[in-house]
């Protein structure tokens, strides 16, 4: 099995249909370009959903991972390692918090903030045992776990997994009074995402974020933003509740925390919000392994510079400016995001967003769409400005080429 061709086609017979691949079967990869198995070179925009902010091998990163690999990679958390002490303590200081707890996909930092919320709730808000609710948002998007696609909207993933989890309610997306009018006595957090990514980059209203803040604080209950793809440099603030000067109870973080070498995710809170967690209570064989503690170490050193969340602000101008000249033009019918993120709108007489992904495909450059004819474009941020623009080019003249077959 050498080819595309093969290896594609071993690969669609022996796994589950869990995923549909563009036709492309990746080798080797370098800063902001990918190289196939038949030699093609690809620029990957898409930067496995804001894992790879960094770029793919950055050099610190994968210097830290090699020198880890040869002393220690795993203790579990039956005991200290040399690692996870200046993991905690520097994360802790990027965010601003006193306690993290490190877990390892998105998905699990999503069901610890969830746990440690309802905790919370019954310990020191003292609501009654067994009738914590969070409140959480249409459009979400939180992992694919029982309990969070219990409150997904999305019938994909959703649909044919019951019986869901009680404990949630659901509100529109940038609708503070819909917010205001669902909390009651039992309610123990918000759950939002700053910017909602699997739903086509969703930006909300200017000063819902604080307006969700000032309502959390009023009502005692926990703001708890999920910033696993928005956070750590994506949209050119460290995280994204930064553009409204919010800080959340909770921040659930991921994806690029692992710098695109291993998953690593964590919650960081203050003591009085972590420290209902006692020992026993929850946890995870390898959540804060002393590989994954390195890698992140090394993340939050390129972070604590700013020079990462400065670039991705300036080449987020270049691409936003770009990309609002299409709109009413061949085809684009809106775009929105923030930073080096943006999701694009096609309209859906133009063609599916998974016809635009296989366009720009045969133009070198990966993109993948969500929700119908939307696609995503989130470059590494280490992206040069050259790539970037030949990049948007390129979508341009996919669009182009839909139009005129």
């Amino acid at each position: 099995m050498t080819t595309s061709a093969e290896l594609i086609e071993v690969s669609e017979r022996r796994s589950a249909h869990n995923y549909h691949p563009l036709p492309v079967v990746i080798h080797e990869a370098h800063g902001a370009w990918v190289t196939d198995v038949d030699g093609k070179r690809y620029l990957d925009c898409l930067s496995g959903y804001s894992s790879l902010n960094f770029g793919h091998g950055h050099p610190k990163i994968i210097q830290a991972a090699k020198e880890q690999l040869e002393r220690l990679t795993l203790t579990s958390r039956a005991f200290y390692h040399d690692q996870f002490a200046q993991f905690c303590a520097g994360l802790g200081d990027l965010t601003g918090k006193d306690l993290v707890l490190p877990m390892n996909t998105g998905a699990e930092a999503v069901e610890t903030a969830i746990k440690v919320a309802r905790k919370w709730g019954y310990e020191v808000k003292g609501v009654e045992p067994d009738q914590a609710n969070i409140i959480v948002m249409e459009g979400n998007f939180h992992g694919r776990t029982t309990t969070i696609v219990s409150f997904s909207t999305d019938p994909d993933a959703h649909d044919n997994f019951g019986p869901y989890t009680p404990g949630f309610r659901v509100v529109r997306y940038g609708d503070i009074e819909a917010i205001r009018q669902a909390v009651d006595a039992n309610t123990v957090g918000v759950l939002v995402e700053p910017i909602q990514g699997e739903a086509g980059v969703l930006v909300p209203p200017d000063g819902y974020l604080g307006e969700v803040r000032q309502l959390c604080t009023a009502q005692g209950i926990l703001m708890i933003a999920d910033e696993v793809q928005s956070g750590l440099g994506r949209t050119g603030q460290t995280f994204a509740c930064d553009f409204e000067g919010v800080v959340p109870d909770m921040y659930v973080l991921g994806k690029a925390l692992g710098g695109g070498v291993v998953p690593v995710s964590a919650v960081a809170a203050n003591r009085d919000v972590l420290g209902v967690i006692h020992p026993g209570q929850h946890g995870s064989t390898f959540g804060g392994n002393p590989l994954a503690c390195a890698v992140a170490n090394a993340v939050i050193e390129i972070l604590a510079t700013g020079e990462i969340q400065a670039r991705a602000a300036k080449l987020g101008e270049l691409l936003h400016t770009r990309l609002r000249d299409l709109v009413g033009k061949g085809g684009v019918v809106a775009v929105r995001g923030r930073g080096l993120w943006a999701g694009v709108d096609i309209h859906p007489d133009l063609g599916t967003g998974r016809e635009v992904s296989k366009a720009l495909l045969k133009r070198g450059v990966l993109a993948k769409d969500t929700h119908g004819s939307t696609i995503r474009l989130a470059p590494p941020i280490v992206i040069s400005e050259e790539d970037l623009l030949w990049a948007i080019d390129q979508f341009t003249d996919a669009v182009y080429d839909l139009q005129h077959p």
